[in-house]
């Protein structure tokens, strides 16, 4: 999962992305550090790149996605934001739109 440092970073990976998911967490969120593995095992399942984030180190980006908590992960499609999940994260929930977040790409690629 590759880390993002910047607000711009963010724009551009945003704009260059045609989906993506992002991982938010912050500092001491003890949720955070047990959700973060199980959504990196995800990430070779998936075709779209992975980023995280700490919304204390990047303050402008959970400003502008209004994050009111950590974690949170959200899944985008063509810059929009599909799904959001935030604190508790149900796994089943989250791979079910992932899956539906490439078979999207795939019809838009037919």
């Amino acid at each position: 999962m590759q880390e993002l440092t910047s607000f711009e970073e963010w724009q551009h990976v945003l704009n260059e992305s045609k989906q993506l998911l992002l991982f938010v967490k912050t500092h001491h969120c003890s949720v955070c550090e047990g959700l973060y593995p199980q959504v990196a095992a995800l990430e070779s399942r998936y075709p779209f790149p992975f980023y995280r984030v700490n919304a204390a180190e990047v303050p402008e980006l959970a400003g502008q996605l209004a994050l009111f908590t950590a974690p949170v992960v959200l899944l985008f499609h063509q810059k929009k934001e599909l799904a959001r999940f935030a604190r508790i994260v149900p796994m089943n929930d989250l791979t079910k739109r992932m899956d539906e977040l490439v078979e999207w790409g795939n019809i838009e690629d037919a």
